[in-house]
């Protein structure tokens, strides 16, 4: 339990604004704030799925839940001025890979200009505040060589829509801490990273076109679960790895601003980079049954074939490390669904506990 009473020692009673608290991570990420004894504020469009953590949670962890858009940039600036964070997560994002081909523009505009709303917003805050801004994995220039892990200062690019406005964001992230923070003498301190996690996966996502909710989907209804990208390697890590990644960079940044406001990866060991084929085999292990078929279609829309991270920063730089290998963080994940509707929020806060606890 040590990293949890270190992290206590930083988030118990500070004003946390967390953007994209209705979504996946950013459900997690609030109820881990919870735990934790922090104030935290949300500001994210309304949920999209019934079933999905947020509504699960029935909103426990957050203390004020604003329904508003991140393009609206005086609603968000007057939220944000209004709380007065000591910390900022902006996690508010269009996350969908193809998704963003059916809607390139606003994938845009979301995720690039919704970082510069929050930055914008923040440069007016007359307090010290640590901003974390979540981008993706996807935002380097993929060469899918299989020798090649990417690293913090390795070229920024994207071939569809989402990756490339994620590295548009981190373009921004940029511009920001070099124009207005960390500059001025007499200015508060504004500390401001950018963190790059690998395929996240965990209980309470039931996005359309990602690899777990389609199993789970196929799994509760009794179908074949067709794969789109069999072959593919990705980086696969449980939820908490990089969540807890964010906190622990939080912290150090609250503690040395100059030291620690650039970019971090967070992904699992070179092991935990794993073809889907492993990770829908390993979720019908766990499940119990099961089976899938390769629904591969020639001239679909592209999606990275090869992709890893390289971790070595954070795990020298924020002494975080990765505790749980590829398939245990499957296993965590079809528990979490294999849990009966009125159980997944006590189970919620117990792989929490149990996660701190490792």
């Amino acid at each position: 339990m040590e990293d949890m009473v270190n992290l206590v020692e930083t988030y118990k009673g500070k004003r946390i604004f967390l953007t994209g608290h209705t979504g996946f991570k950013g459900a997690w990420l609030s109820a881990m704030l919870h735990q934790l004894g922090a104030r935290v504020k949300g500001y994210s469009l309304p949920p999209e799925h019934e079933q999905g953590l947020f509504m699960v949670l029935g909103g426990e962890g957050v203390e004020e839940s604003v329904l508003a858009d991140i393009r609206d940039r005086q609603r968000l600036e007057q939220e944000i001025l209004a709380f007065a964070p000591d910390f900022i997560f902006h996690l508010a994002a269009q996350p969908l890979v193809r998704r963003s081909y059916e809607i390139p523009a606003e994938t845009f505009d979301v995720n690039v200009t919704g970082t510069a709303n929050v930055l914008e917003a923040a440069t007016r805050l007359k307090k010290d505040c640590v901003m974390v801004m979540i981008t993706t994995d996807k935002v380097y220039e993929n060469k899918e060589k299989a020798e090649l892990l990417y690293k913090e200062g390795d070229v920024l690019g994207g071939y569809d829509p989402y990756s490339a406005s994620k590295a548009c964001a981190e373009l921004v992230v940029s511009s920001f801490r070099n124009s207005f923070f960390l500059s001025a003498a007499g200015r508060p301190v504004k500390s401001l990273a950018s963190t790059r996690a690998g395929n996240v996966i965990g209980g309470g996502d039931w996005s359309r076109d990602r690899i777990i909710p389609d199993i789970v989907r196929s799994l509760m209804a009794g179908r074949t679960i067709d794969v789109r990208n069999p072959a593919a390697v990705r980086p696969w890590q449980h939820v908490l790895e990089p969540l807890t990644g964010y906190l622990v960079l939080g912290a150090k940044l609250q503690e040395s601003p100059k030291v620690y406001s650039n970019a971090f990866n967070f992904g699992p060991l070179p092991e935990g980079h794993l073809p889907v084929s492993e990770v829908v085999k390993t979720a019908i292990d766990v499940w119990g049954n099961g089976d899938w078929r390769d629904a591969s279609t020639p001239g679909a829309p592209h999606e990275a074939g090869l992709l890893k991270l390289d971790i070595q920063k954070a795990q020298e730089q924020l002494s975080w490390r990765p505790k749980l290998d590829a398939r245990e963080a499957i296993r965590w994940t079809l528990e979490w669904y294999k849990q009966p509707l009125s159980e997944q929020r006590r189970f919620t806060f117990e792989q929490i506990n149990h996660y701190f606890s490792l």
